[in-house]
């Protein structure tokens, strides 16, 4: 499967025949992601090149799945679900809930920069003005700073609470500077005062909505204002720029 460019291609077309035949559906948000849904209960099946996550309502339904799927394939039936592409997955039998998390994944990044005893922060974003593209002095290597940045961006999965402060700092990969790499350092710092917390997953009545928006939208120093110098810079494409920073809207940390 990881030798021939073709070959993951023909792998899911193969998979993916499989499941449509017994009766899933594929869905149009996220197709590795597969529903079914019948009389006898509701099953959801992840796939993520050879790794798969089931789930469903009824265990019987469950078992008819694996059997079919041992005859057509060579699988092993790892149990319940605890550790998957990094997210470790917690349950609470007591509470019904079950915890997704990922502490190795963030202690491997404290590692990677020697900051496993480094002092804790209870924010993950210092309080005050915005930093600028032009505070602090060139990285030698931009290349290092982006794949620090490139590697927080996973975390975002099970930690939205760093979300901002990820949206922060890659804004600079472009050209990152000293003061750059020291907002980086404070997310690890905050990660290592609240290891292991992560996205509870429970069942519950949705009796209200609470949502958040960017109280400040226009702090950014080098996108928000309207300077004299800045007109000069943009030129015609100053209007346009200052407005809002992208026409789109991305449906995932990755495409953004």
């Amino acid at each position: 499967m990881y030798g021939l460019k073709q070959a993951p291609r023909a792998w899911f077309e193969r998979f993916s025949k499989t499941l449509l035949q017994y009766g899933f559906k594929q869905s149009k948000c996220d197709h590795s992601l597969f529903l079914f849904s019948s009389s006898e209960g509701v099953m959801l099946l992840q796939l993520y090149v050879d790794d798969i996550i089931l789930t469903g309502r009824s265990s019987a339904l469950l078992s008819s799945l694996t059997t079919y799927l041992s005859k057509e394939f060579a699988m092993n039936d790892l149990g319940d679900l605890h550790y998957f592409l990094g997210i470790e997955a917690t349950r609470n039998c007591s509470t019904n809930q079950i915890l997704l998390s990922q502490k190795k994944y963030t202690m491997d990044l404290l590692t990677k920069e020697d900051m496993v005893n480094c002092k804790p922060c209870s924010t993950p974003v210092l309080k005050g003005p915005r930093c600028s593209i032009l505070d602090g002095e060139l990285l030698e290597d931009s290349l290092f700073y982006r794949s620090l940045v490139g590697g927080l961006q996973y975390v975002t999965m099970t930690r939205p609470d760093i979300a901002f402060a990820v949206s922060y700092v890659s804004q600079f990969m472009h050209q990152p500077t000293t003061v750059h790499l020291q907002l980086f350092k404070r997310i690890l710092r905050y990660f290592k005062g609240s290891l292991g917390s992560g996205i509870t997953l429970g069942s519950s009545d949705l009796n209200s909505l609470t949502a958040y928006t960017d109280s400040d939208w226009a702090g950014f120093p080098d996108t928000r204002r309207s300077t004299a110098g800045y007109c000069v810079f943009l030129g015609s494409s100053l209007l346009s720029w200052t407005s809002k920073k992208q026409p789109t809207v991305s449906r995932s940390s990755a495409e953004a």
